[in-house]
């Protein structure tokens, strides 16, 4: 493990005191407890695999408690600042961490503080990902025999961001740098002469696909998903790519004449991170092993003597989240429909964009927002059109989690054909009943989350 590949910030000797709100602190004596504390759940959980026996993890939140919104009591800024590591998410959503961050920089040289948003610059998405990419398809009988595309946008299938066009025979940027075992997904917008935007999709008329242009090369893998292409690196490699739109299993347009280049490369050169960023990146199993990976060196950091101890812990446990990636990969392949709705803030996009669902929310990313009589409508609307029969809420969002389900929940049961609700949770906290079971993040997804799913969009 490279430990110059992601910063952990070592804290610099200070001579000033730490506020906190039940007075001001000292610098801890050497005797202060040499565990650490994490600032929510699935960070408390991953420090905890990465720890194992060599130190003790605490969660700064209870459980029955959710990360967003939480105010911590007046004594947790003292209790961490006597321990040895912090772990935290540098975003605004948790602005009581990224605060107490901050002043242990200022101020103490004793304790780590580990942010797992380090390094995460090309993963992050915008909290409005809408662009072009979302074009309504024209309401047209295209005839396939007689296609003929004369513009096609490619956009990247998870941030929305165009990347490259074609016009006429003629590129114009194409598919960006794929990471080494890592993968990019590219959706397009195709127009045919008349400006019509065709219908894509694995349902739809017509589907997106690419092939190597000039023989395969095992270095890069192409899967096609009906809307969008993924392409995954195995090993560095620069490939020209031919991207083809198929009917009925032919190909009946493609840019074999006119390839576009693949690069796979080591590592992305770092990019700045989309204003207003959705925070929930806990949510991701793939970027959760870059997180887990940044944890394991920040302990390594703190506690040098057991840092291979750390390494294998990190990378034993990163085999269960590739699992878990591997469980979506299968739900979204044998799903019925591509479409769910889900009663509780907009905290799915990463998993949406990963693997190609749509989970309609009533409010945004935050579980402060309040649904207005339009989105419950809108909402309704949704589940008639596509048939849904299981509504999907996050208990966290209920005055008893595990017990009770939220409001919109009986009203779309109430006011549609949907006969069941299951829970999907944004892995924030646990409640107690989870807990009992010793369910962590895995489990969580494992026994909550991908059956909830496989209910909502039909992939039992």
């Amino acid at each position: 493990m490279n430990l110059s590949r992601r910063s952990v910030l070592q804290m610099g000797v200070g001579t000033a005191t730490l506020a906190a709100g039940a007075g001001c602190l000292s610098e801890p004596e050497q005797g202060s407890s040499e565990g650490g504390y994490a600032a929510f759940f699935p960070l408390w959980d991953w420090t905890q695999q990465v720890a194992g026996d060599e130190m003790d993890i605490e969660n700064a939140i209870e459980t029955g408690q959710m990360g967003h919104g939480w105010e911590p009591p007046s004594d947790l800024q003292r209790d961490i600042a006597d321990s040895r590591v912090f772990v935290y998410l540098d975003t605004e959503q948790f602005a009581w961490a990224q605060e107490y961050a901050r002043e242990f920089e200022q101020d103490y040289d004793r304790i780590t503080v580990i942010d797992c948003m380090d390094g995460l610059e090309n993963h992050l998405l915008g909290t409005d990902t809408g662009t072009d990419i979302d074009s309504e398809p024209a309401d047209h009988d295209f005839d396939p025999e007689k296609v003929d595309i004369t513009n096609a946008t490619l956009y990247e299938y998870r941030t929305g961001a165009e990347v490259g066009s074609w016009h006429n025979g003629h590129w114009h940027g194409g598919v960006p740098d794929v990471p080494l075992d890592d993968e990019v997904a590219i959706t397009a917008v195709l127009e045919d002469g008349e400006g019509r935007v065709l219908p894509l999709g694995s349902d739809a008329q017509f589907q997106l696909e690419a092939a190597f242009a000039n023989g395969e090369d095992d270095a890069l893998e192409i899967e096609s998903r009906g809307d969008h292409v993924v392409f995954g690196g195995t090993d560095t490699t620069r490939v020209d790519v031919a991207f083809e739109l198929v009917a009925d299993g032919d190909v009946v347009w493609e840019t074999s004449e006119e390839p576009t280049t693949v690069s796979v490369v080591e590592e992305l050169e770092e990019t700045d991170a989309p204003e207003n960023a959705d925070p929930h990146v806990w949510i991701d199993p793939v970027i959760a092993q870059d997180i887990v990976e940044t944890i394991a060196e920040g302990l390594a950091e703190a506690d040098p003597d057991n840092a291979e101890t750390y390494e294998e812990n990190a990378a034993s446990y990163i085999e269960d989240l590739r699992a878990v990636d591997e469980r979506f990969h299968e739900l979204t392949e044998t799903a019925d429909r591509t479409v769910a709705v889900f009663a509780g803030h907009d905290s799915y996009q990463y998993i949406e964009r990963r693997y190609g669902f749509e989970l309609h929310t009533p409010t945004g990313i935050s579980p402060d927002d309040v649904q207005s009589s339009e989105d419950i409508s809108e909402m309704i609307d949704l589940v008639e059109e596509h048939d849904i029969d299981t509504i999907l809420y996050d208990p966290f969002e209920t005055q008893d989690p595990g017990e009770d389900v939220p409001d919109m929940v009986d009203v779309l049961l109430e006011e549609t054909d949907a006969t069941e609700s299951e829970p999907l949770t944004p892995l924030e906290g646990n409640t107690e009943e989870w807990d009992d079971a010793g369910y962590g993040w895995v489990e969580q997804m494992e026994s909550v989350n991908v059956p909830s799913l496989e209910r909502a969009l039909g992939s039992e």
